[in-house]
């Protein structure tokens, strides 16, 4: 199982879940971090053999990229690519390369469902790097868009959100949008891991493809949680 966390986004806590975890996504400065926590987090998973993604954002550190910014296409195309470019700099002044890309938060919800902006995300990526590998949700507009474009994906889960029918995740806003029990994630993480279903907050067993299973750096039981997945799974 590879199972990825996103990491700079201000916690300090990256140094406790490395040894958990194969791949963390970094802040890239757009809704947190800066140049001092790229280098030293992509130094820390140098260290611990994690691979590194890129995780750029709607550059608003006020709502933490939490928020829809109403900006043209070509201003979220420019904001992405100095977000990555500067990302890929760093990574390299560390003799290490980027595997992967996770856009953050509203925008990744967004391309979920938006496929002209899903075509500005995936055509940023494709400048800066190439085709790599892109993490997406199964059943979303982001993973038709990158399968065209020639774009590597990886399915991406979360082991600590809870879903909708639709398959998007759980709005933080509600009081059950989080999960925090480590044993309620492993069932969680079991049903979707094994046999390819979530099991939604109405109840519904809904079919779900995943290849990467996150858990958020700041759950208030992210340690505990890792350890347990650790326990269960084995992580590659």
């Amino acid at each position: 199982m590879d199972l990825n966390c996103d990491l700079g986004e201000g916690l300090g806590n990256e140094h406790l879940l490395m040894p958990f975890i194969s791949s963390c996504n970094i802040a890239c400065g757009g809704h947190a971090g800066s140049v001092d926590i790229m280098d030293r987090v992509i130094g820390l998973a140098i260290e611990n053999n994690v691979k590194i993604g890129a995780h750029p954002s709607f550059e608003d550190k006020v709502n933490f990229g939490r928020v829809i910014l109403n900006i043209s296409n070509g201003e979220l195309m420019q904001s992405l690519t100095r977000q990555m470019e500067l990302f890929k700099e760093r990574a390299a002044l560390q003799n290490t390369t980027v595997h992967h890309v996770k856009p953050h938060g509203a925008l990744y919800h967004l391309i979920t469902v938006s496929q002209e902006k899903a075509m500005v995300v995936v055509e940023a990526i494709q400048q800066v790097f190439g085709n790599l590998t892109m993490f997406v949700p199964y059943g979303s507009a982001i993973e038709v868009v990158a399968k065209v474009s020639g774009l590597t994906i990886m399915y991406e889960v979360f082991a600590d959100r809870n879903y909708q029918d639709n398959l998007t995740l759980v709005s933080r806003k509600e009081t059950n949008a989080i999960l925090t029990s480590p044993e309620d994630i492993i069932q969680h993480v079991l049903s979707m891991e094994r046999k390819s279903q979530v099991k939604t907050i109405s109840g519904a067993m809904k079919m779900i493809k995943a290849e990467t299973f996150c858990v958020h750096g700041d759950n208030q039981n992210v340690i505990p949680i890792l350890q347990r997945l650790n326990e269960e799974f084995s992580i590659d």
